[in-house]
């Protein structure tokens, strides 16, 4: 078996255990997946952690108290080396379960609730020492009717998987698949940030790389848009307004991309440096700030052409660096609210 198969392989006890979330089998499943002193770095305001115990304390445990039937649903699962020689697995998919104790002072529904996850998980050989993952904390939020800041411009809705239902990779690693899909994401990449620094959207060349019917799944805060038209408007025209300097510190950061198959991905912590000089993304003030941007990308190659893109941003993180705490806001406009754990009554009409 070829060693990333191996790493999937080594993963699937944690999800497994996830999947049926309960304590003591994740603490188990954490403790063998994980070095002694791995680090993992989750977003704002979770933060960085050492270790299996940590992780559960920190992360995990408070989650159950909130969704006490909470479980993970993978959709994307890949494997493979960086160009540092570094070997990582890929996940995404959904935490859910039923929201009936507050979490992070996000108020519970009472009702299912789904929140989405992008993980990257950095082996040593048979164990993980590093960690790199957002959850889509924004998305509970607005599930919650809590989400304190300006609306989305693309559309909300929950972010299905691949439509070829074949993101939990099972082939054997081929080496040239996967660098093909990867080469061919990081030409795309190198064509975008050649807008607008270079020309106007034709220097992007996006016909060259996209498919005509993509999808592309931002975070919740930013939402989800469709084709060219839809991905310009309502996310790329306004992010370019306000940091119009994409691309431009680019060699001071760390980028870990990797294939497998027709998958791509790419993880950083951070992977973007920007200054925010306009107005017009998010709401957010031109300070004339520079800002760092932690980016979790996966890609979905067909026919030689991207046809879907799942992007995790910790926004969270970006108001944080500029002095704006969301959750603060959030706990300002639920104060009138009732806040508690829900007991539901049974079958009793």
């Amino acid at each position: 078996m070829d060693r990333h198969s191996r790493h999937k392989q080594l993963i699937a006890p944690l999800r497994a255990a996830m999947r049926d979330f309960s304590g003591q089998p994740v603490r188990e499943a954490l403790e063998g997946l994980l070095a002694e002193d791995a680090e993992i770095r989750l977003c704002h305001p979770i933060g960085t952690m050492r270790g299996a115990g940590e992780v559960y304390k920190t992360a995990y445990a408070p989650l159950l108290s909130a969704m006490p039937d909470l479980e993970r649903r993978d959709w994307i699962v890949m494997a493979g080396v960086d160009g540092h020689g570094c070997d990582w697995v890929g996940c995404a998919g959904h935490y859910l379960g039923t929201f009936t104790a507050p979490w992070l002072d996000i108020p519970p529904t009472g009702h299912l609730a789904h929140m989405r996850f992008h993980e990257f998980y950095r082996f040593n050989g048979d164990k993980v020492v590093e960690v790199q993952a957002i959850w889509d904390i924004p998305e509970l939020m607005m599930q919650a009717g809590a989400w304190p800041m300006a609306p989305s411009l693309g559309r909300e809705i929950f972010v299905p998987g691949p439509a070829t239902q074949d993101g939990c990779v099972a082939d054997p690693w081929d080496a040239a698949r996967a660098q093909a899909s990867c080469d061919h994401i990081v030409d795309m990449l190198s064509h975008l940030v050649r807008h607008p620094a270079q020309g106007g959207p034709e220097v992007m060349e996006m016909e060259r790389f996209w498919h005509p019917r993509f999808n592309w799944y931002g975070p919740a805060g930013i939402g989800t848009a469709r084709g060219f038209e839809g991905f310009r408007n309502w996310h790329q025209i306004p992010f370019l307004a306000a940091m119009p300097d994409r691309g431009a510190h680019d060699d001071a950061l760390t980028f870990h991309f990797f294939g497998d198959g027709d998958y791509a991905a790419v993880t950083g912590w951070p992977n973007m440096k920007q200054t925010i000089s306009g107005d017009g993304w998010l709401g957010i003030a031109p300070a004339g700030q520079e800002i760092t941007l932690r980016s979790l990308d996966f890609w979905r190659m067909e026919n030689g052409l991207i046809r879907e893109n799942w992007v995790l941003v910790d926004l969270l993180d970006i108001f944080d660096q500029l002095g704006v705490d969301v959750l603060a806001r959030m706990r300002m406009f639920n104060k009138a609210r009732p806040t508690g754990r829900i007991t539901k009554t049974g079958d009793r009409p």
